[in-house]
């Protein structure tokens, strides 16, 4: 199995470095609590709160301040535990620590009122797609569907809304994917945690104080596909590192698959010509391109219930550009 697919009921925190703990502090038992989803702390008027989800939405914690300067503090310690650094240069950071506790922060003045530190929190069991049935969040005829797309080698695109449950859902897909093939997933953040004893995770890299050593996730796109791979996997679609993922889907690496973040599996076809306009890719050689794209599943999240809402399909319209045909999943 690989490291990162871990399924102990373990704390959290049992997975954290020595500086990470010690940075987190009375976080802890936050971090611990499953059912605590996100933490969010920021400066308020010279003062941090903290507010957390635990499904039902944010709710703040009353009674716990801390001065701004301590808020900034714990979120320089947080990224610098995670191997990134944050500063008056670079402002914003994300980092992975532990099983795939993702943390991003943000410093004054771009973050306006002060330092503003969001901590999202993985299931302490990586959930298998039998796992999301049981929850409710997608049908037995759905989870059939899903199955038969994964082994059968299909492109997919899962999307939804932040929070949504996008990656939850794919890293449940990417542990049907036969064991005798080489999976790699290209992450800005590693997040996925899908239980394959054959899965290679990049993660790209932000430069240093100096400007360099940066690795891009266009750049990890192309180095995995020297990397012999059987299934080629962005964990998030949000660049131009969208046209080297379907121009790879589209020169015989089946199976592959991504996520967008998209409100609306209506939205998908816009987010998607945005996307190749960075890449330099007009609508119309979009919609040419992102067909090879077999099935759109978008994810919604429902009175603290992440679902598999829809299922679309997408196909170039009567104007060349691109359309999603779309059903709802009850309707399977």
């Amino acid at each position: 199995m690989n490291p990162g697919a871990s399924r102990s009921d373990s704390p959290r925190s049992a997975a954290l470095g020595i500086d990470a703990r010690r940075s987190f502090g009375g976080l802890i038992p936050l971090i611990d609590d499953p059912d605590v989803r996100d933490i969010m702390l920021h400066a308020v008027a010279g003062k941090g709160e903290l507010w957390v989800d635990r499904g039902r939405g944010a709710e703040i914690v009353e009674g716990w301040e801390s001065p701004a300067a301590e808020l900034r503090k714990l979120a320089v310690a947080l990224i610098a535990a995670g191997g990134r650094h944050l500063d008056e240069l670079n402002p914003i950071a994300d980092v992975r620590l532990g099983d795939a506790i993702r943390v991003h922060a943000v410093l004054a003045p771009v973050a306006v009122a002060g330092t503003a530190i969001s901590i999202r929190l993985p299931a302490q069991r990586a959930q298998s797609l039998d796992d999301l049935v049981r929850s409710g969040s997608c049908s037995h005829r759905v989870a059939r569907l899903l199955t038969e797309s994964v082994v059968g080698r299909r492109n997919l695109l899962v999307t939804g809304g932040a929070g949504s449950g996008k990656t939850t859902l794919l890293s449940a897909l990417l542990s049907l994917v036969p064991g005798h093939q080489r999976l790699l997933t290209i992450e800005d953040v590693a997040e996925l945690r899908p239980d394959h004893r054959h899965h290679i995770a990049l993660e790209s890299r932000q430069p240093n104080i100096e400007g360099a050593g940066e690795v891009s996730l266009d750049r990890l796109l192309r180095e995995a596909l020297r990397m012999r791979p059987d299934r080629i996997v962005l964990g998030e679609c949000r660049g131009a590192e969208i046209a080297t993922l379907l121009a790879a889907l589209n020169t015989g690496h089946e199976g592959g698959a991504g996520t967008l973040h998209a409100n609306g599996i209506e939205d998908v076809p816009a987010r998607l010509e945005a996307l190749g306009t960075l890449a330099g890719l007009s609508p119309e050689m979009l919609a040419r391109q992102a067909t090879v794209l077999d099935l759109i599943v978008h994810v919604s999240r429902e009175g603290g219930v992440h679902r598999v809402s829809q299922l679309g399909r997408l196909r170039v319209g009567s104007r060349g550009t691109l359309e999603v045909a779309t059903r709802a999943a009850e309707a399977y």
